[in-house]
């Protein structure tokens, strides 16, 4: 399970939340492929609602500033393996999904013309 305010990947054992790796944002959508946690990490906002919460003080024992991306971590380690960061106007993410067998996703907005021109053929 994910600590959004710690910024933790963390398992529930005993009837308390046990922290397994750091993750440094807010993290907010997780899934599960194999052995993997692929944990979706958004940034501090910069209103006041988000000022103050452990995930900050986190951050600068660990020398490190929030991120915008994907972490996976190994959940029999708690290693990070691999990351996917992603700068610019995107600064938040809210849920992780893993798609088998799909080579190349796209999202498609509601507001452009891409929208008029998809197709689906179920099989």
């Amino acid at each position: 399970m994910l600590n959004s305010g710690t910024g933790e990947l963390g398992r529930f054992d005993n009837g308390s939340f046990q922290p397994v790796s750091f993750c440094p944002g807010y993290a907010r959508g997780l899934t599960f492929v194999g052995r993997k946690a692929v944990v979706g990490l958004s940034k501090i906002r910069r209103d006041s609602a988000f000022q103050g919460l452990p995930l900050s003080k986190s951050l600068e024992r660990f020398d490190a500033e929030t991120r915008c991306g994907l972490q996976i971590i190994d959940t029999d380690s708690g290693d990070c393996t691999d990351w996917l960061r992603i700068d610019g106007a995107i600064e938040e993410i809210f849920e992780v999904s893993f798609l088998p067998g799909i080579a190349c996703p796209a999202a498609i907005g509601l507001a452009g013309d891409e929208i008029h021109r998809a197709i689906s053929i179920e099989p």
